[in-house]
């Protein structure tokens, strides 16, 4: 999926979760609109709610958001709206979430046009809570739904409740929209063969509200309610993890499972509603790696794991490249150049043209010199004649093998800070405001020439400690096969540091100049140290 430069996320809820022809057609106009990518619909008919997701840039996601709205308004009428979601309108809550190269203050903006837009059209009361809100007693979705739409009418008529934007008067068909920025948050439900009120028992023991003042819920930032999934048959203690970094997703699965014992009642897997950040997959992977002694690398075989110990195929597929933010909008994906064929990328390095260039070619030189020291650490690991390294294998072969995966984007990623060099090159200077926007670009392009090798050099410098243990340790007979990497890996430090070189002149920051200048030597020196010692070491191994 090719996004831009500047991504936001939008989650509209909307009050429909039974009529397929509705849920399609408020579907439709949102993915129609252009630069909008609908990623995810999610529909349930005991809530009556249908959550979508969809990327886009700060501008098309407002207008996707108001498109899914106008649709809405031709089929939804809150007067014979019943469901066990709490409710305040038929476009109940519609949030912009910061993704890719944008800000808080960005979200904020879409939020406020939003708003401005859907009252326009549809004359309806909005507020605004989260980064949107100014006002501290309804900043929260909660406080604003409190009383639901039944309450309206007279909620309206109280000064203190006086919408954000849009009329003060009651509006039947509609109710009122939650507009607000927010930080990702992930709804997640768990499955559990129980009654909804056991569910929800669960579910109030573990929000961070608990049941009242005196009797706060075991987890932060959890917002939580229990309900009955009627298609499943299953009950569900639906979450709300308002910070996956405070409380991880697995430890609110693991805490449901705990409470679930006391009840003497079982969990039945779980599910992810929308999408979920990578980090999320990869610290439950951690958690259960330590708490099962398992030692596995390869990223996909960790969301395997996860997949199997949450329970996410439970009600349906968890499809990694539908699910996890991430892979969705390509972020964590090699580029065009580190996915050409290696005929290919050779090819284009002997073209006439510019780039990709010297820097592109350290990157991927020193990728391969950390790939086959990855492949020393596996040919010293699981085999019987080995067996006595295992235990130290399991320690030295993740930090090498992650810091192959993370110079692989450099390659792409030089590439495109020579172009965005050279763009700013063609920039128009006639004038004093011109001339300035060149300059700025011209420096802006020079510090990413500058950082993306800096960082070449920061990376590789992390493999220096684990790579000289596997040269003590590792199986005798890949001896050239590490020679080669740890070559490879000095060769790509100093290609970098070249590239700092020729760059650094014409920055006109002086403290960030000497800053770089510090960094890049220390990381060249400990490459040249670092590789003679290796060298010496393997040199003088016979076992």
């Amino acid at each position: 999926m090719e996004l831009s430069e500047k991504v936001i996320e939008c989650v509209p809820n909307f009050s429909e979760g039974c009529d397929s022809a509705i849920i399609d057609s408020i579907a439709n106009a949102i993915s129609q609109t252009k630069g909008c990518v609908l990623v995810d619909v999610d529909a349930s008919s005991s809530t009556n709610r249908t959550v979508y997701t969809f990327f886009g840039t700060p501008e098309s996601v407002v207008e996707g958001a108001l498109n899914g709205a106008l649709e809405a308004s031709k089929h939804i009428d809150m007067k014979n709206h019943t469901g066990t979601h709490p409710r305040l309108g038929a476009l109940d809550v519609c949030p912009f979430i910061p993704i890719k190269g944008v800000t808080m203050d960005d979200c904020v903006k879409c939020a406020q046009n939003f708003s401005e837009q859907l009252v326009k059209e549809l004359d309806v009361p909005v507020y605004l809570y989260g980064h949107a809100s100014k006002k501290e007693y309804r900043n929260t979705v909660p406080q604003i739904r409190s009383g639901q739409y039944e309450n309206l009418p007279e909620k309206l008529k109280d000064e203190k409740w006086k919408p954000d934007y849009g009329p003060t008067k009651f509006v039947p068909f509609w109710g009122a929209s939650i507009v607000g920025a927010r930080d990702f948050l992930i709804a997640y439900n768990v499955n559990i063969m129980a009654t909804k009120e056991q569910a929800h028992r669960i579910a109030l023991n573990i929000r961070t509200t608990g049941r009242g003042p005196t009797q706060p819920g075991l987890l932060d930032k959890i917002q939580a309610v229990g309900w009955q999934e009627e298609k499943a048959n299953v009950s569900q203690i639906s979450v709300n993890v308002l910070d996956y970094n405070v409380t991880a997703v697995h430890v609110v699965f693991e805490t449901c499972v705990e409470e679930a014992k006391k009840l003497k009642l079982a969990i039945a897997g779980s599910q992810v509603v929308g999408l979920v950040p990578l980090k999320v997959m990869l610290d439950a992977a951690d958690y259960y790696m330590a708490k099962e002694d398992l030692f596995i690398v390869n990223e996909d075989q960790k969301l395997r794991l996860v997949i199997d110990r949450l329970g996410l195929n439970s009600l349906g597929q968890f499809n990694p490249q539908e699910k996890i933010i991430e892979y969705v909008v390509g972020s964590n994906k090699n580029g065009p150049l580190a996915s050409m064929p290696l005929c290919d990328f050779v090819h284009s390095l002997g073209s006439r043209t510019p780039s990709p260039g010297g820097g592109s070619g350290s990157a991927a030189v020193a990728a391969i010199g950390a790939a086959l020291s990855t492949m020393v650490g596996w040919m010293s690991f699981g085999k019987k004649k080995f067996e006595g390294l295992d235990s130290a294998m399991r320690t030295l072969i993740p930090p090498i093998y992650q810091v192959m995966v993370d110079l692989m984007p450099l390659v792409d990623a030089d590439a495109k800070a020579f172009n965005m060099y050279m763009d700013a090159l063609k920039l128009p200077k006639n004038t004093p405001e011109e001339k300035e926007r060149h300059t700025e670009a011209l420096q802006a392009g020079l510090t990413a020439s500058i950082n993306t090798p800096l960082k070449l050099i920061e990376t590789v410098s992390r493999v220096w400690e684990p790579l000289t243990e596997l040269a003590k340790l590792g199986n005798i007979q890949t001896k050239s096969d590490i020679q080669v990497g740890v070559r490879c890996l000095e060769t790509g430090v100093w290609g970098a540091y070249y590239n700092i070189l020729i760059n650094l002149p014409d920055v006109k920051d002086e403290a960030y100049k000497e800053q770089v200048k510090t960094t890049s030597e220390e990381g060249l020196n400990m490459a040249k140290a670092k590789t003679e010692e290796i060298s010496h070491i393997l040199e003088n191994r016979e076992k």
